[in-house]
């Protein structure tokens, strides 16, 4: 320890002690009073003599007390040599001590302060050694548990061993087993193989029959479409279809008249033919509030509206084909078709296959198989010979409008005449009428253009 921090603790601890000390009760015992002499006794000890002896007496009790303190300062010195890691902190104050007393008083008091720390510690200590002695119990405890536990873990441990031995001898017993499974596996792994050789060699033969059961199966398919294609079907039968798969037309036109407005309707049933890319109603203008050859002013309005059962929708345009500006297509929207739920028929891919045809007179009034031929001079055109019809249900003529089916349910064409089909290949617009409010639409016009184009037809097709 530092010499002069020990000379200065050893000043403060002097200090404190004597400032400590209670003076009063170091006074020594007097002996009893005893009767006051005269003054005149010669021998007699004045008051000054008595002063001196107490004097003496307080210096040998001081005497005695500082030995005691120096013994104190020992002991002192000893726990202080103890604690001479408390002591280190006060080494940062020791330049401050030197310098000046009142430094060194602060000092002091601070150590004093650190006294009372070490108390606290002192007092914390019996409480860690209380909490010490406490975990030693505890620690008692927990290795009599772990002495038990170890008790009985070795007794698991000898049955475990126990256990081993018998185990050893069942995974010898296990390994004879495994080798005759190996050898047993072996045997079945050869079989397998075997028999995925045999496999395969099946699957190829089946692959091999598949493979012409689908070339049968192709065949047989395109030899059923070729007998479907060819093969006539029962005019009842077309008709019947037909009759279910109708769709009602229905047409409204206004036009300004010299007494006012002029209303003029027609409704007619048709079906819906498709040439693989739109769907169209097939009509003749004559099912139609319209005629080509009349000289009036102006339509104002037109609309076209299709009905099949509960449903009705209209539609956007009116078609005059090149084929035949008699012949009017009506087009239909695919969500329409849907809606309407009808049959779509197709254009006749070959419609000379057969020497006859099935007409349909007045959406379904009549029908019958009716002979045709082709005029050479007009192969657009085909000659009903109307002298030769067959099996004719209902009481009807055939006439202009009258649809014409081939004997395979598709649509061949439609009656411009009462002799002459116009055969429909494409529905190619020649002139067009849009519906609704006819604007700046000269229908005027539009008809005498498709009249002059029906004048110049042979007399025979007008």
């Amino acid at each position: 320890m530092n010499k002069t921090l020990l000379l200065i603790l050893c000043d403060f601890l002097l200090l404190t002690l004597l400032a400590l000390t209670s003076w009063e009760q170091a006074e020594p015992v007097r002996p009893a009073a005893t009767p006051a002499a005269p003054l005149s006794t010669p021998g007699a000890r004045t008051a000054d003599q008595d002063m001196v002896a107490l004097m003496q007496l307080s210096l040998a009790d001081e005497r005695t007390q500082r030995e005691q303190l120096a013994s104190q300062l020992e002991s002192t010195a000893a726990s202080l040599a103890a604690r001479e890691q408390n002591v280190a902190a006060l080494q940062g104050e020791r330049a401050q001590l030197a310098t000046s007393l009142d430094q060194t008083r602060q000092s002091a008091a601070d150590l004093s302060r650190q006294v009372e720390a070490a108390s606290r510690d002192a007092s914390l200590s019996k409480e860690r050694l209380e909490q010490l002695q406490r975990d030693l119990e505890q620690r008692e405890a927990e290795a009599l548990r772990q002495r038990d536990q170890l008790a009985a873990l070795e007794q698991q441990q000898t049955e475990a061993r126990q256990r081993i031995e018998s185990l050893s001898v069942a995974v010898q017993v296990a390994e004879q087993e495994k080798g005759l499974l190996r050898e047993t596996a072996e045997s079945f792994r050869q079989q397998a193989e075997t028999e995925r050789v045999e496999r395969q060699k099946v699957q190829e033969a089946n692959a091999s029959l598949a493979q012409g059961v689908g070339q049968l199966a192709e065949k047989s398919a395109d030899l059923t479409r070729e007998i479907r294609d060819n093969r006539p079907l029962n005019a009842n039968t077309l008709f019947s279809d037909f009759v279910a798969n109708r769709v009602s037309t229905n047409f409204a036109t206004v036009r300004q008249a010299l007494l006012g407005p002029l209303n003029r309707a027609s409704d007619a049933r048709t079906v819906l033919v498709t040439d693989g890319q739109a769907t169209y109603a097939l009509l003749h203008v004559d099912d139609t509030p319209f005629a080509i050859r009349e000289l009036a002013p102006d339509w104002l309005a037109l609309n076209v509206t299709f009905a099949k059962g509960m449903y009705r929708t209209t539609a956007p345009a009116i078609h005059f084909l090149r084929v035949d500006p008699r012949v009017v297509a009506v087009p239909v929207d695919s969500s329409q078709v849907a809606a309407l739920g009808a049959r779509v028929y197709e254009l006749a891919a070959d419609p000379f296959k057969f020497p006859d045809a099935l007409l349909i007179a007045n959406g379904g009034s009549g029908y019958g198989e009716v002979p045709f031929k082709l005029d050479p001079t007009n192969p657009n055109y085909v000659r009903m010979d109307n002298r030769l019809v067959r099996r004719l249900i209902g009481d009807f003529s055939p006439s202009r409008g009258d649809l014409v089916l081939s004997k395979t349910g598709e649509l061949l064409g439609i009656m411009v005449s009462s002799d002459y089909c116009a055969i429909v290949t494409d529905f190619t617009p020649l002139r067009s009428l849009r519906t609704g409010p006819a604007g700046d639409q000269k229908t005027s016009e539009i008809f005498r253009d498709l009249a002059g184009r029906i004048s110049r037809l042979p007399i025979r097709l007008q």
